[in-house]
């Protein structure tokens, strides 16, 4: 029955992160990798990427000059720094 089937649904809903490095590809080769290096660094460090990956609730697409995360887990938010 059809109300049964909408009944198993479950929806959640998805935060999602666009970050792009402005000006990567007028930089050099080495340059260019060790701000995709240092990014990645800062965003793995962050405790709510640790928590939404732990949980395997993170989607992680790298983008060439950047990435996009995508998580399902609320609350979602980037801090930089100590």
């Amino acid at each position: 029955m059809p109300g049964e089937e909408m009944t198993k649904l479950r929806l959640e809903i998805a935060h999602v992160l666009f970050i792009d490095i402005v000006g990567y590809s007028k930089l050099l080769i080495n340059q260019q990798s060790e701000l995709l290096r240092e990014l990645n660094e800062i965003v793995s460090g962050t405790s709510r990427f640790r928590e939404a990956d732990a949980q395997g609730k993170l989607i992680r697409l790298p983008t060439g000059d950047g990435m996009a995360i995508q998580t399902f887990i609320c609350g979602w938010e980037f801090t930089a720094g100590p």
